[in-house]
């Protein structure tokens, strides 16, 4: 699919609009909404050989596919990549032509009653993806999908860590094991696959992995392969290419403790229902307080501005009290990161890290707690 940029000639190019926008909406998410480089925020169309190929990239991952088309010419241009969106998906016809005249910045744009012209960029300002002409590896996209979507809500959003906004990717054998943390949470997951993967151990950005649940959404199988400094994922007709986070992660191992004093088997939904309902007060930082005695959990939260709640739940617990509070956002998503119906709860003391995981399940998930008042 690695082709050099074809420029300076006349093209023309006959499609189907519901083939060509959902192509589009699918590449363009990869073009950059910053705008301080222009190019950036358009999406490449390459005509040649039947095919109109569709290229999009932020320079931090990019997203290439193509669309069956009726082509005269051979050529690249670089269009605006939302407002072409806008417009396919209004046209009026099932058919679209989209055509270019080398000496021309503009492209026009026909279909049914409707004619337009949209300004566009030159190809050869176009950034060069990274070839996808590497050895693959065929992973099973459901085990590679859960294992991201189970880990990834735990990556920072924080740019300014910019390791932290990855999810360490270590294939070792048939063994796939994914970690994520923005510092206040953990999320760990190992995934045993059908066969071997490649020799990898990456950084990879969240982001990245989260737009593979869309490009790869219904698909079998993944191919996973690298290429230099990036990590390739093709699904079908689509290929989604990432760049390495340089950095070192945080030792997974030494941040997990070792034993716990309390160790609680609880019903899942019904622990997840009472946290999403206290969560509602708590707002902010308010803290989402769980309080431990005899036989008894209460879950409470108290916002000044906007109220109180509190629930009480029948749970197997012995032993002096104990309250801890966890931030409600991170503690719910962790319950629904589990899969299992029931859910263990292991903790320590009010001021150590908590941990969620299930049986048989080789997932866990790590987390922080807030100081209480009082």
């Amino acid at each position: 699919m690695e082709t050099d940029i074809a420029v300076g000639s006349d093209i023309r190019v006959v499609v189907d609009r519901e083939d060509l926008a959902s192509r589009l909406a699918l590449v363009s998410r990869a073009a950059s909404s910053r705008g301080a480089v222009q190019v950036l925020g358009g999406v490449l169309l390459r005509a040649s050989n039947g095919l109109l190929e569709l290229e999009a990239t932020d320079m931090e991952i990019s997203l290439r596919t193509t669309v069956p088309a009726t082509v005269e010419g051979e050529g690249a241009i670089v269009v605006p990549a939302k407002l072409l969106g806008d417009v396919v998906r209004l046209l009026p016809a099932n058919e679209v032509t989209i055509a270019h005249r080398a000496e021309d910045g503009v492209a026009s744009i026909e279909s049914g009653s409707y004619s337009g012209r949209m300004n566009v960029f030159a190809a050869e300002d176009f950034p060069r993806l990274p070839s996808v002409d590497v050895p693959l590896h065929e992973i099973e996209a459901s085990s590679l999908l859960d294992t991201v979507q189970r880990v990834s809500r735990a990556a920072s959003r924080d740019e300014s860590r910019p390791v932290l906004t990855g999810i360490l990717v270590r294939f070792e054998g048939s063994r796939l094991t994914m970690a994520a943390t923005d510092s206040y949470r953990m999320a760990v997951k190992e995934t045993e696959l059908s066969s071997a993967g490649p020799e990898l151990e990456a950084i990879i950005p969240a982001r990245a992995l989260d737009e593979l649940g869309r490009v790869a959404a219904g698909a079998e199988n993944v191919q996973l392969g690298v290429n230099e400094n990036h990590v390739i994922f093709g699904a079908g007709d689509a290929w989604l290419t990432s760049r390495r986070i340089d950095g070192q992660f945080p030792n997974v191992a030494q941040l997990k403790p070792e034993t716990f004093d309390v160790e609680l088997e609880l019903n899942r939904a019904e622990l997840l229902e009472a946290v999403r309902r206290a969560g509602v007060m708590a707002q902010r930082n308010t803290p989402l307080r769980l309080r431990f005695s005899e036989g008894e959990l209460v879950i409470s939260a108290q916002s000044q501005d906007v109220g109180e709640t509190r629930e009480s739940l029948a749970v197997g617990y012995a032993g002096d009290a104990l309250e801890i509070g966890f931030n409600a956002e991170f503690l719910r998503e962790g319950l629904e990161s589990v899969t299992a119906e029931g859910v263990q709860l292991k903790l320590i003391n009010p001021l150590r890290p908590g941990l969620i995981s299930a049986e048989g399940d080789a997932f866990w998930y790590l987390i922080m707690p807030i100081r209480l008042a009082g």
